[in-house]
C-alpha cells in the first residue's frame, strides 16, 4: 500500500506504518501511510525507495511521521509514547571491541536522538530489532519500548536529510505473549490513541512547528 505527502501548515508530511493491523479506522480517517513491511529490513528497503523515488520527483517531505505499536515490560499499556532516541539492538560486534548496539565503521552513538518534539505527549526511549521481545527477555534492554522498525527508519531519513517523528502505542509487555492475539487485542485502543497524538501533531505545525526536542 502506498501513500502520499500530505501538505500540514505548509509543511509536506509523509506517514509510514509497517503493518495494515494497526491501522485502524481513526488513522484511516487522517491519512494514507506508507506500509513499509514488518523488521528493520523491510522499513529500510520501503523507506529508503519511497525517499530516493521522491527526491527524484522533487518531493521529499519536511517531516517523516513512522506510527504502530511497540512492546514495554516497564510503560503505561495501551499508552502512547513519541520516541526520544532510538538504539538498533541486532548489532553486537563487541567482540572487535566496538561498544554494543554501535555499528562498526560508523560514526555514530549505539542510540540516536530524534530532533523533535510533540509538546505535551510523553517521551520514552525506543529499541529496535528484527525479534518479538516477550517476558524476560524486556531484562536485557535498556530503553523504554522495543519495537522492529523504527532504527531502519531513522536511519533512511537521516541519510536524505529528513527528521523523523515516531509515535508508538504499547500493545504489549505487560504479561508473556501468548501468540498473534497477544499482539492485536488492544490495537483498536491504540489506533484512536495514536489519532489523537496525530492531532496533536497537525495541531503544532499549523501553530508554527514542533520544538526542538529537550537535551
Amino acid at each position: 500500500m502506498s501513500g502520499q505527502v500530505q501538505s500540514i501548515g505548509g509543511q509536506h508530511v509523509l506517514f509510514l506504518m509497517a503493518a495494515t493491523p494497526e491501522y485502524g479506522p481513526h488513522l484511516q480517517a487522517r491519512f494514507a501511510p506508507v506500509i513499509t513491511g514488518v523488521g528493520p529490513v523491510e522499513g529500510a528497503v520501503a523507506v529508503t525507495a519511497t525517499l530516493a523515488a521522491l527526491k527524484h520527483e522533487g518531493r521529499l517531505p519536511d517531516l517523516v511521521v513512522s506510527l504502530g505499536s511497540a512492546g514495554s515490560a516497564r510503560l503505561e499499556h495501551c499508552a502512547v509514547f513519541q520516541a526520544s532516541a532510538v538504539g538498533y539492538r541486532d548489532m553486537d560486534a563487541s567482540a572487535l571491541g566496538f561498544e554494543k548496539g554501535v555499528t562498526p565503521f560508523l560514526d555514530l552513538p549505539a542510540r540516536l536522538q530524534l530532533p523533535l518534539h510533540i509538546a505535551g505527549l510523553p517521551s520514552a526511549t525506543l529499541s529496535t530489532g528484527a525479534n518479538i521481545v516477550s517476558g524476560a527477555a524486556y531484562a536485557g534492554i535498556a530503553e523504554d519500548m522495543v519495537d522492529m522498525e523504527s532504527f531502519a527508519v531513522l536511519r533512511a531519513c537521516q541519510r536524505f536529510d529528513v527528521p523523523l517523528v515516531a509515535l508508538r502505542g504499547i500493545s504489549d509487555g505487560a504479561a508473556p505473549l501468548e501468540g498473534l492475539h497477544s499482539w492485536t487485542e488492544y490495537l483498536h485502543i491504540i489506533d484512536e490513541k495514536l489519532a489523537e497524538a496525530v492531532d496533536m501533531l497537525v495541531d503544532q505545525i499549523r501553530a508554527g512547528g514542533l520544538a526542538q526536542a529537550p537535551g
